[in-house]
Parts: C-alpha cells; sequence; structure tokens
C-alpha cells in the first residue's frame, strides 16, 4: 500500500508541476497573468484530478500483478502435481521401479526405435517362505531392498521394473552379451550379499534366479520376455540362485 502512495503523490507532484510549466508559459503569451485565484487553480486542480485517477490505477495495477502471480505460481503447482502424478502412475509404489505396464511400453519403445540389450527375468528365491515364516512386512523390506539393488547397478539408460510379486526385469540398454551375463551375476551376487534380518535377529538369506536373452534390433519385446522367462524357469529347475541364458 504504502507503494501506490508513493507512486500517486509522485504523480500528483508531476501533475503539478507539468501544470504550472504550461500555464507560465502560455497564458503570458495569451496576454494574462499567473497569479491569485488562477495560481491557486493550476497547483490544486492537478492534484485533487490525480490522485484519486492513480490511486485506482495503481491500486488496479497492483491487483491484476498479484492476480497474475498467484495465477503463475498455481500453474507451476499443478505442472509439479501433474509431474508427481506422472511419475506415481508409471512406478512401482512399493520399489520406485517401473511398474509392470510402463516397463512393457519402454520395452516396446527400445524396440521400435531399434535398439539391441540384454533383457533378464529375474524371480526371489522362495519368497513365498519368507512371508509364511517372518510376516508381509520383512517381506516388503526384501523387495524393496532387492529393488534398490537393481536401481543401484543400472545404468542411465536401462530399464528397470517390477512386473508383479518377486519377479522383475531389467533391459540393459545396447548391452552386449557378455555385459548382459556379467552384470547378471553381478546382480546375482548382490542380491546374496543383502543383509536382511527378521525381528528376532536372525539373518534371512536372499537368493536370485535370473533368465537372460541378449534381443537383436528390432526385436519382439513378448518373445524376447517368452525366451527370458524359459531360461528363469530353467534357473529355478537347476537349483535356483543362478543364471541361465
Amino acid at each position: 500500500m504504502y507503494k501506490i502512495l508513493g507512486k500517486t503523490l509522485a504523480v500528483a507532484v508531476l501533475s503539478m508541476l507539468a501544470s504550472l510549466l504550461i500555464s507560465f508559459a502560455f497564458v503570458p503569451l495569451m496576454g494574462g497573468k499567473v497569479a491569485g485565484a488562477g495560481l491557486v487553480m493550476t497547483i490544486v486542480c492537478p492534484i485533487v484530478i490525480s490522485i484519486p485517477a492513480s490511486l485506482v490505477h495503481f491500486y488496479r495495477g497492483e491487483k491484476l500483478r498479484s492476480t497474475n502471480a498467484a495465477l503463475a505460481a498455481a500453474k507451476d503447482e499443478l505442472s509439479a502435481a501433474y509431474a508427481r502424478l506422472q511419475h506415481q502412475a508409471q512406478r512401482d509404489a512399493l520399489t520406485g521401479l517401473l511398474n509392470r505396464a510402463t516397463f512393457l511400453a519402454e520395452l516396446e519403445g527400445r524396440s521400435d526405435a531399434g535398439m539391441h540389450g540384454g533383457l533378464l527375468f529375474l524371480d526371489i528365491d522362495h519368497f513365498k517362505s519368507v512371508n509364511d515364516r517372518f510376516g508381509h512386512a520383512v517381506g516388503d523390506e526384501a523387495l524393496a531392498r532387492v529393488g534398490a539393488v537393481f536401481s543401484e547397478l543400472a545404468l542411465e539408460d536401462d530399464l528397470v521394473g517390477r512386473l508383479g510379486g518377486e519377479e522383475f526385469a531389467i533391459f540393459l540398454n545396447a548391452a552386449s552379451p557378455e555385459r548382459m551375463l556379467d552384470h547378471s551375476q553381478i546382480v546375482r551376487e548382490a542380491v546374496e550379499a543383502i543383509d536382511l534380518t527378521a525381528p528376532s535377529g536372525q539373518r534371512i538369506p536372499l537368493g536370485i534366479s535370473i533368465g537372460a536373452f541378449h534381443c537383436a534390433p528390432r526385436f519382439n519385446p513378448a518373445e524376447a520376455l517368452a525366451a527370458s522367462d524359459r531360461n528363469l524357469y530353467r534357473a529355478k529347475s537347476a537349483g535356483r540362485n543362478m543364471v541361465v541364458a
């Protein structure tokens, strides 16, 4: 408000000075004299007229700026909220990894773009027994810890998703068969090294079976997933906690 009053007084002073300048410049040319009531009117009129007009003008201008600022802030908040919702819609709530629908859509996008790489289908070994023996809270912690390992080991362009339950998938973007196998073993060992303990203090060993399949450019996502799933089944049948490609 003080800012508005300051601007209003400045306009009033400028208006008065302009009025005096005009009067003293032109009135004598017309044979008149700026004095007495004429001088008072020259001073008072611009002040009386400019003050209310300026107050209204500056008040509305300030209100409009405040409204525009509030709208801009609301727009930014809405954009941020939309981004958060979009992120949440694409992510698994427990692990923060891509959910099944998003992972499959991204995998199809990589295929359409002509990318190649390694596709891993991963399943936590004996996960049901973890839930049955130690409770679902411990099972959820196991899922979250395993998901964190996958995220930490992945490169920026890799895809990491939770397909459901204790099943996960990783697409190693542009990876060679050698990198695919090396990464699979690193992941398996990292999961095995997770220090998960029950409320009683008992350590809960974790293992993971991995089916790996190398995808050529323009691969068929459904066929690639089916192939890696078959390799996962072979890994489980052969004793679990191993990689089959």
